[in-house]
């Protein structure tokens, strides 16, 4: 199987290939950046006019300026492109219809839209896509990652203090070259001005770093402020951008700061740790050392230092601080391969940039796609559906335990399966491209996961690469249906579809209650249980279950595990046959828990899954008996919270009666020798000597801890001991 049988024009064509970057510009212009098979880049101009969408020939003839009006088939209510010669019409056009409207573009009932990603606009109508006829391996990536020193007597380094300071910045790319800036002796001016020159130097068409967003380019764009340094990172010499936005992973929705540099991409290898998190839901930190353990891309000979020690270490051991920070973006590099190839083939389907292909949501993908193919044949768009709640899949926990000899069988691509089996589209998708959309998308997945079994090497990880990035995809199929914001979106359907997957999943939990297995957890799409007494053989049972489905469900058995502790829904841990534990659900993993927690329910869990819950009762009196005597660290107490708002203003929201009390805020505007702005962390711990107290009147700064004098609140923390030990001790 060759890789010209996936043949991707057929999902989204493009007229370019090895395209890394396209800019739109204000006059009526893009640059694209076309990286060749030699690494040498090259840089093209195209025309490009920027445009929206209008309900009525009477609303877009009234648009003024300049401007081109097509006229869209079908029934769709905006029905009307209109183009503009430049950004500034464009932008002219965007307040006429505001004003005449009343209405802003983000409105779903608005009766125009416009799309304000102008890079989405450019690619959706060129056709063009980034990366075609790229591997990974062909990307330019450049690897950052700063270290700096913090002022005595905080917690955590603020670049806006004079004192705090960038000490060393590394840099690595994907052609192997290293570099290190800095060091005790090298002023912070003149190793910023060397990074902007190497980044220039080595021209690279991603940047990446562990919380890049939120650490290293905020702290070097203040100090680059502070030095009068320009941050000249663009292609085209311009200066980086930034403007807060918002990052989603799952449940889960974060505010960042969100920097674009003309003609390059930045990826945070964080933002990629949380997505891949959101279907595993095993990691215990996102911090880049655990993460790095966890995918087994640590060096064994890694150099690790504690980051508070840095300032000391830089001026008596300079060698082993640069160590520490060169291995930071090695590991930096070996996550982004393993996470980054899945999106660096999206981008080579959707119009949108690589940067955007990781920050912005599967739906939001979809639409982007469905709206191109509509906007190239020609056709009207339609307005969203209004959101509304609907039932969704069957999750259930119906045993709790400790279960021997586990297997998890589960539905192929579920809900993929049910929109496929009934050649379902949304009600305004009168083309049909939906479905035809996502049969030929998992056709592709099939295909490229043919050609990684037949081929060798690099093509067998490009073609893995590229059937995930179909998998993602093709699994994100249904939630867009139910996509508040999606062109597209049907909750009737969504409804059809959840409900068929209730009724196919019962089914399979019924057939195993026949057959006397123990069903432990039912999880939308899989079910794990113990096989039926006598059944040792998975492909037997797995024929069984798939006899009693309808065409086109398919299932799979996904795994078997030699034991499961079930505590409650969505909340389990798993023991592999080669001894890893899984722990997945927030009340096992909780990031909000005081580290003794969290190691405490760690080996609690451990105890269980390895036949030795008997030990339990002498955990809990090792940690008992360690708090009494002090004998954790102090930093085991502490919890730790990022300031996102500026004490000031936490303090006028409770004069007004709006905020509720924090421990953390109350401490960082009582601290007197250090002033906490937003952004600082704040860690603390509960002093006191009474087991029930109100945590922000006992709150004390860890900065504030002395060595030898021990004041945590023991019967506090003893008491959070006994609540956890209580929860664990009915399953030993």
């Amino acid at each position: 199987m060759s890789d010209e049988m996936i043949d991707l024009s057929r999902l989204a064509p493009s007229d370019r290939t090895r395209l890394v970057a396209a800019e739109p510009n204000s006059d009526g212009t893009a640059s694209l950046y076309v990286r060749a098979a030699d690494g040498s880049v090259t840089i093209e101009t195209a025309p490009f006019r920027p445009w929206l969408l209008v309900s009525g020939e009477a609303l877009a003839a009234a648009v003024p300026g300049s401007v081109e009006r097509r006229k869209l088939d079908g029934s769709g209510i905006l029905n009307v492109l209109v183009h503009f010669p430049d950004e500034a019409t464009h932008e002219a056009g965007l307040k006429y219809l505001r004003t005449e409207t009343g209405c802003s573009p983000s409105s779903p009932q608005a009766p125009y839209r416009a799309v304000s990603d102008v890079t989405q606009q450019f690619l959706s109508l060129l056709p063009a896509r980034l990366f075609r006829d790229m591997s990974f391996a062909e990307l330019r990536r450049m690897q950052v990652d700063i270290e700096t020193v913090t002022t005595p007597g905080y917690d955590f380094c603020n670049a806006e203090r004079d004192d705090d300071r960038i000490i060393l910045i590394a840099m690595r790319d994907s052609t192997g070259w290293e570099r290190c800036l800095g060091g005790p002796d090298v002023p912070e001016a003149a190793m910023l001005q060397e990074f902007v020159a190497r980044v220039r130097e080595r021209d690279p068409d991603v940047i990446e770093g562990h919380n890049i967003f939120n650490f290293d380019l905020p702290y070097i764009g203040t100090r680059c402020k502070r030095h009068k340094v320009r941050l000249k990172l663009g292609r085209d010499g311009s200066v980086i951008t930034s403007r807060s936005s918002r990052f989603t992973a799952g449940e889960h929705t974060s505010t960042y700061q969100r920097y674009d540099i003309y003609g390059r991409h930045i990826i945070d290898t964080m933002h990629l740790v949380q997505l891949y998190d959101v279907s595993h839901r095993d990691l215990d930190s996102y911090g880049l050392k655990s993460v790095a353990k966890y995918f087994g891309v640590a060096a064994k000979k890694r150099t690790y230092i504690d980051p508070s020690k840095i300032g000391e270490l830089i001026k008596t051991q300079p060698d082993l601080v640069r160590d520490y920070a060169m291995d930071d973006v090695r590991e930096t590099d070996a996550v982004s391969r393993l996470l980054s190839p899945s999106y660096f083939y999206q981008a080579q389907l959707v119009p949108f940039s690589y940067q955007n292909c990781v920050t912005r949501g599967n739906a939001a993908r979809i639409d982007a796609m469905l709206v191109a193919a509509y906007l190239r044949a020609g056709a009207s768009i339609p307005s969203p559906q209004a959101s509304r709640n609907f039932r969704g899949g069957l999750t259930d926990s119906l045993q709790s335990g400790i279960f021997q000899n586990v297997w998890h069988v589960d539905v192929q691509s579920l809900y993929p399966s049910i929109i496929i089996a009934g050649q379902m589209s949304p009600r305004v998708d009168t083309l049909g491209i939906f479905c035809t959309l996502l049969t030929e998308l998992r056709r592709f997945r099939l295909l490229a996961k043919q050609s990684a079994r037949n081929a060798v090497a690099e093509q067998r990880e490009n073609f893995e690469a590229l059937q995930s990035s179909f998998k993602v995809l093709i699994n994100s199929f249904y939630g867009y249906t139910g996509f508040s914001q999606g062109t597209f979106n049907d909750y009737d359907m969504a409804e059809t579809i959840t409900a068929r997957g209730r009724e196919i999943l019962q089914s399979m939990v019924d057939f195993l209650k026949r057959e006397n297995a123990t069903v432990i957890e039912i999880d939308t799409d899989g079910i794990y249980f113990v096989p039926p007494p006598g059944v040792a053989d998975p492909a037997a049972l797995l024929q069984k279950i798939q006899a009693t489905l309808p065409a086109g469900i398919d299932v799979d058995l996904d795994s078997t595990y030699a034991t499961m502790f079930g505590y409650k829904s969505k909340n389990y841990a798993l023991l592999d046959h080669d001894g890893k534990v899984r722990i997945t659900g927030a009340a096992l993993k909780s990031r909000g828990l005081e580290p003794f927690q969290r190691r405490f329910i760690r080996e609690a869990v451990e105890l269980l899954l390895t036949g030795h819950k008997t030990e339990l009762t002498g955990l809990n009196e090792k940690y008992a008996d360690a708090i009494r005597n002090h004998a954790l660290p102090i930093t085991d107490f502490a919890q730790r919270e990022t300031l996102s708002q500026s004490p000031r203003v936490y303090q006028q929201k409770l004069e007004s009666g709006e905020g509720k009390r924090s421990a953390a805020y109350d401490l960082a505007l009582k601290a007197t020798a250090r002033e906490y702005r937003q952004g600082d962390q704040v860690a603390f711990y509960v002093t006191g000597e009474k087991k029930s107290v109100k945590v922000s009147d006992a709150a004390k700064l860890l900065a504030d801890a002395k060595p030898d004098v021990r004041d945590e609140n023991v019967p506090y923390y003893l008491n959070k001991l006994e609540s956890l030990y209580k929860k664990f001790a009915e399953f030993a």
